[in-house]
């Protein structure tokens, strides 16, 4: 009984000295603090995936160059990119892959689809997540105290495209496409509700998924509606094509969609057809951000045009060590008591959050694809 008690003695201190030497880097005695940025970096969303780690990164450079000291000591970011591809389980094995190697916080995930899944691993070991461009509702309604977002929810984006649709677009007979994925069902759902509750028609919903890129058959349906608007709740790699089946199938519907569409690829893939086409983004336009202009140079000096995530995904990270700087620590649970009373003027405004780790922030800005670019109709807050 004794031998035995000495030996699990020993294998409890053995445990003990291996959670230790597992532990959060800032706290046990090295200078570099790690954090994770996690978005889809391979496949179709590849454009979008970098530009969230480039904000990021762009934000970890000037930080380290200005030098960060906690605790009474001088430290450095370092900053561990992963790709969850896009797809749920990925961002699963990813995000317990950064737990695993010691973040101490997590700046995404890129998609609603992946930072809900993810979200949960994030939780039980404590540490901070703050998306820079998950939407919906659902990543913030769970409960978690670790969940933060940096931008608008798809009720506030679905509400206004919804009111923007009927009020400002005059469509009476609206047919939607969504591709079922927690940011397109989501998005689509609330501007649905929006729709109807301004008095629009919903004449179809139709449903696709995020890897699809032939849509004739959806499009031929529901060209028998004889809609004057279809929305769609996805993303660039399928509304760019399918911007340009609606044109070769004799479609005069107007093509309205949420900030999945509303960046720089969307018109390369739809090309001449992306003329007319109106979406919106959560937030103010570029030009409009109190720090937008000045940030805009800098980044594109380093990593070319910006997509439309790159100044949350920057604005993410100082609010993070903003957090960081008030706690005198690097330790997630010392971040995560600061992190609610954030009050910071970042690129793209104020940066609050209320008790579900949503921005306090809006504003909905609506643009339209002129001339082969993409023209602001109004800011919406």
């Amino acid at each position: 009984m004794h031998s035995s008690k000495l030996a699990l003695s020993v294998v409890s201190l053995t445990l003990a000295i291996s959670i230790a030497g597992c532990g959060n880097k800032a706290e046990t005695g090295s200078n570099v603090i790690k954090i994770g940025s996690v978005a889809p970096l391979t496949g179709p969303q590849t454009h979008i995936g970098k530009d969230n780690e480039n904000g990021a990164r762009l934000a970890v450079d000037e930080i380290n160059a200005k030098g960060l000291e906690l605790g009474g000591k001088k430290v450095s970011l370092e900053l561990l990119g992963e790709d969850d591809q896009a797809e749920p389980k990925t961002a699963t094995i990813v995000a317990q892959k950064l737990v695993d190697a010691g973040v101490v916080a997590v700046i995404g995930h890129l998609n609603s689809g992946t930072s809900i899944p993810a979200s949960k691993i994030y939780h039980d070991a404590g540490i901070p997540q703050i998306s820079p461009s998950a939407t919906a509702v659902a990543y913030t309604a769970q409960g978690y105290q670790t969940a933060y977002r940096v931008m608008a929810n798809d009720a506030q984006q679905g509400k206004a495209l919804g009111q923007f649709a009927v009020g400002k677009m005059a469509a009476k007979k609206i047919a939607i496409i969504d591709d079922r994925t927690a940011y397109g069902q989501g998005l689509a759902d609330e501007f649905e509700k929006a729709a109807k509750a301004a008095g629009g028609e919903i004449v179809a919903h139709e449903f696709t998924n995020d890897r699809a890129t032939d849509f004739s058959a959806i499009l031929t349906s529901i060209k028998g509606r004889t809609p004057d608007l279809i929305f769609f709740g996805g993303m660039d790699p399928q509304g760019g094509p399918m911007a340009k089946q609606m044109k070769s199938l004799g479609l005069t519907a107007k093509l309205l969609g949420g900030d999945g569409l509303q960046n720089v690829n969307f018109m390369k893939l739809a090309g001449a057809d992306a003329e007319g086409v109106i979406a919106s983004s959560p937030g103010l336009p570029i030009d409009s951000m109190p720090g937008g202009p000045a940030f805009r140079k800098r980044f594109e000096a380093k990593y070319g045009a910006i997509q439309v995530y790159a100044p949350y995904a920057y604005d993410a990270v100082y609010a993070l060590v903003d957090a960081m700087k008030r706690a005198n620590s690097a330790e997630p649970a010392k971040v995560l008591a600061e992190l609610p009373k954030t009050d910071l003027q970042g690129v793209s405004g104020p940066v609050k959050f209320d008790a579900k780790g949503d921005t306090t922030g809006g504003a909905v800005t609506l643009y339209e694809v002129k001339g082969g670019k993409w023209q602001v109709l109004e800011t919406i807050k």
